[in-house]
């Protein structure tokens, strides 16, 4: 049999283990047990300095230095109670991973003994080599000294394998310079400013007592899962991520049958073993489906802080990663793996509170007469319009290229949805102050053994990037890839503007002066109304309208990452202490860089593949058919197959040319400019003539597994 066969074989044969213990380990029972939460502090913490940080990590108080050695004890000791041999500093360097190095507790003090050492220094700050991650010109390879500093609004945790327990402690990473080296420093600066901004806001409102405002998110996480032995038979899967060839399946997502259908039993075991993964881990995942696609899975959490949430994601990814192999299962995390059908993303639910409970984004059951609300939603309307452009350069890369547009990502033009009862307010607002809101009422559903439903006063639109969903936006235009860090810094950024902008007008006004408010809110609605819009995204008129508007369509990640040079990008992310120009410099290029490093990954391995295992298999084929006879049909199908097997070769010294002349571009700007222009096309030249040929190739000749069996086979 080929490896093919084998692996179907074996496929065929799987079956899941028994979880008889699984009501033992459930749910609240196991809930943060891995994390050095309240609960944990409370029990390895003197009553002042549990108190102390506390308010610390409800952001009452700065970190006072003096109780940093009591707090580390603690924490050693709660480790150590689980097994902990290891401690590390868990960082989110520019790589789109996660980092660590791991120290032992452990410390020698003569006569061949050890004693368990964990000082306050090892808790709040490491030192790791910073040479070799990427920095933007920031840091030279000689200059290799970076910091990683505790984070302490986000929970350490435990991270628990089979062979140890390691105590693991979420930080910020900064070069010798001081300047941020990471996705999260930006991003909780970013925080500060928004809520500074805001709380300016909330005093002309005469909220006196908030003291601080932060936003949630709840990323909704979707990702596919595939056979491990059908998928590392695919050198594209394991380099790329992604099938860089592959001819549709006879059957697909057409019939929609996979949508919120049976969860099948392999599958379901993954998830119930992720879901008891997560909760140890405090991560509060709440929501598991089948996605459009075949083969295709969605995770949701319940909205967190956006500084944890965030951090919670990446662990949620490296955590499935890890599952999946426990699985025999392959875990694609690229935002689209399969050419045909739906790809993935990740949609960002994240909103604004205040640290009393009050979410500044729900409009209550009179939004017209929430003036509070109103502003709010307004000041988000003008930060998405303004820096609509930085908004969209946040999500760019090249995984992302190939999902945004297509019939299941929002297109690139960023947009606001905001539902019919929140348009006639706006409409209503733009010619003066709103008097009425609409109702949703109830749906009746013709049958007396079902109930009344109450009916949302709004429909939910999924093509918009950014629609309004009740009492939160969700920003849809995501990648399932990216952390969630940098698109949140850049929306904090450019809603932080904008409440800046809002607040100094307010602070003109008398407290209390709603006609002022009216006017000023008025004039934000017809500034800014050209970014609303309600119907499909996915329609060609939506392009010609948008242009129309002025709107910005930056199409690929190559339009879109100008935005962050440009002289407003620099002057906004500055005057916010959100990135200096440098520290902004520095991310430009990394993002340039990875996009060119993208894509010479990708096209060395086309034409490898192309070489090394489909140009072989349509001579072997060409082999057997010369021996097959003369007939007229065989003497057709050998011209067909014998002119693709030309055109192959056609198309990869095209592309190997292609790669060249991009590889000696005069910068890397040029250089991804060529990928767009000439490696990318000579590469789907390349695919289109394979895939041609994996349709007429004989099934037992074709070296990699098929969409059919990638896509069906588990």
């Amino acid at each position: 049999m080929t490896a093919r066969q084998t692996a179907i074989e074996a496929i065929a044969n799987h079956r899941v283990a028994s979880t008889q213990d699984y009501l033992e380990h459930a749910g609240a029972d196991i809930y943060g047990e891995y994390v050095f939460g309240e609960a944990a502090q409370r029990q390895y913490l003197a009553k002042p300095i549990f108190r102390k940080l506390r308010r610390t990590i409800d952001g009452l108080e700065p970190f006072d230095p003096a109780i940093v050695d009591a707090v580390a004890h603690g924490v050693k000791e709660w480790a150590m109670a689980h097994g902990a041999t290891h401690y590390t500093h868990w960082f989110v360097p520019m790589t789109g991973s996660t980092a660590e190095k791991h120290d032992s507790f452990l410390s020698p003090v003569g006569d061949g003994q050890t004693l368990a050492e964990f000082s306050g220094r090892n808790l709040v700050q490491g030192e790791p080599d910073a040479s070799s991650f990427p920095s933007g010109g920031i840091r030279a390879t000689f200059e290799a000294r970076g910091y990683t500093a505790w984070d302490v609004t986000s929970p350490i945790f435990l991270q628990v394998e089979p062979n140890g327990v390691t105590l693991t402690i979420p930080t910020g990473f900064v070069s010798y310079t001081g300047e941020a080296l990471d996705h999260k420093i930006p991003m909780l600066r970013s925080q500060e400013a928004l809520g500074r901004e805001a709380l300016r806001v909330l005093r002309w409102f005469d909220n006196t007592t908030a003291s601080r405002v932060f936003t949630n998110i709840g990323p909704e996480q979707e990702y596919f899962l595939v056979d491990r032995r059908l998928a590392e038979q695919r050198p594209d899967l394991v380099l790329a991520g992604r099938t860089l060839f592959g001819a549709p399946s006879p059957k697909g997502q057409e019939l929609e049958d996979q949508y919120f259908g049976s969860i099948r039993e392999r599958m379901l075991a993954f998830m119930m073993d992720l879901d008891r993964e997560l909760w140890r881990m405090g991560i509060p995942s709440k929501t598991r489906h089948n996605e459009v696609a075949p083969a295709q899975f969605e995770m949701a959490p319940v909205y967190e802080a956006t500084s944890v949430g965030s951090d919670h994601n990446m662990v949620v990814m490296s955590t499935m990663r890890r599952l999946a192999r426990q699985h025999d299962l392959m875990f694609l995390i690229h935002e689209k793996p399969f050419a045909g059908i739906n790809g993935s993303g990740k949609h960002n639910n994240w909103s604004m509170a205040t640290d009393e409970g009050e979410n500044l984004l729900d409009p209550g059951h009179d939004p017209h007469a929430n003036a509070q609300f109103l502003a709010f939603l307004l000041a988000v309307i003008r930060g998405v319009n303004v820096h609509a452009d930085l908004i969209r350069a946040s999500i760019a890369d090249a995984g992302n290229d190939h999902r945004l547009g297509a019939n299941e990502a929002p297109p690139a033009i960023v947009s606001i949805f905001l539902g019919s009862q929140l348009e006639d307010v706006i409409d209503q607002l733009e010619k003066g102050a709103a008097s009425a809101s609409k109702r949703g009422g109830s749906l009746e559903l013709g049958v007396t053994s079902l109930p009344i439903l109450p009916r949302d006063a709004t429909d939910r639109n999924r093509t918009s990037p950014f629609a309004f969903t009740g009492n939160k936006f969700e920003f849809r235009a995501v990648g399932s890839s990216a952390p969630i860090y940098w698109p949140q810094t850049v929306l904090n950024t450019a809603v932080a503007d904008s409440l800046a902008a809002l607040a100094d007008e307010l602070e003109t006004l008398e407290q209390g002066d709603f006609a002022g408010l009216t006017n000023i809110l008025s004039a934000i609605v017809k500034a800014n109304k050209q970014v609303l819009f309600e119907g499909n995204n996915y329609a060609d008129e939506w392009h010609a309208e948008a242009a129309r508007r002025g709107l910005p369509n930056n199409r690929t990640t190559v339009d879109a990452l100008p935005a962050l040079s440009t002289a407003r990008a620099k002057k906004v992310f500055a005057q916010f202490g959100v990135l200096s120009e440098r520290e902004l410099e520095a991310r430009a290029e990394i993002n340039w860089d990875r996009y060119v490093k993208v894509g010479h990954i990708e096209a060395s391995c086309t034409l490898d593949m192309a070489r090394t295992l489909i140009l072989p298999a349509a001579v072997r084929y060409l082999g057997e058919l010369s021996g097959a006879g003369a007939s007229k049909g065989v003497a057709t199908l050998t011209a067909t197959v014998a002119d693709l097997a030309d055109r192959l070769v056609a198309a990869i010294d095209a592309l190997e040319k292609a790669q060249g002349a991009a590889h000696h571009a005069a910068s890397v700007h040029a250089e991804a400019g060529a990928f767009v222009e000439s490696v990318i096309p000579a590469q789907n030249v390349v695919r289109e003539v394979a895939d041609a040929l994996e349709t007429l190739v004989a099934d037992d000749l074709w070296p990699l597994p098929k969409y059919r069996e990638l896509l069906f086979q588990y």
